[in-house]
């Protein structure tokens, strides 16, 4: 098993990685990174574990909808619907909806469980 430095969103983690899957996990990297980087640019959210749980959600979103695609048309891939802000500036209705469901489960203390 490999170790790799990385950067995601400005703060590194050290990961483990097996021989011969360090460029599938640096692709890996790049795509979390450049989702939370999105989801912190927008502005709407500022605390790490909620931008990490969106991007993660986000991700999650992006490949369950490729697989159905995928699935549905027996080859070829659906186009991801993203999370995030929509082309003309204004919050997109699903993330406003996200954000409300994540700021219920997550109450005042901002923490998960």
């Amino acid at each position: 098993m490999k170790q790799l430095e990385v950067q995601i969103m400005g703060q590194s983690y050290l990961l483990g990685c097996p021989e011969g899957g360090e460029s599938r996990l640096l692709e890996a990297v790049e795509k979390v990174d450049s989702a939370m980087c999105r989801i912190r640019d927008a502005g709407k959210v500022k605390a790490r574990d909620r931008i990490a749980v969106l991007a993660a959600l986000n991700l999650a979103f992006d490949l369950s909808d490729r697989n159905a695609g995928f699935q549905a048309s027996g080859f070829g891939s659906a186009e991801p619907l993203p999370l995030g802000s929509a082309d003309d500036g204004s919050t997109d209705p699903r993330l406003a909806a996200l954000l409300q469901r994540l700021d219920n489960a997550l109450g005042g203390d901002g923490r998960l469980l």
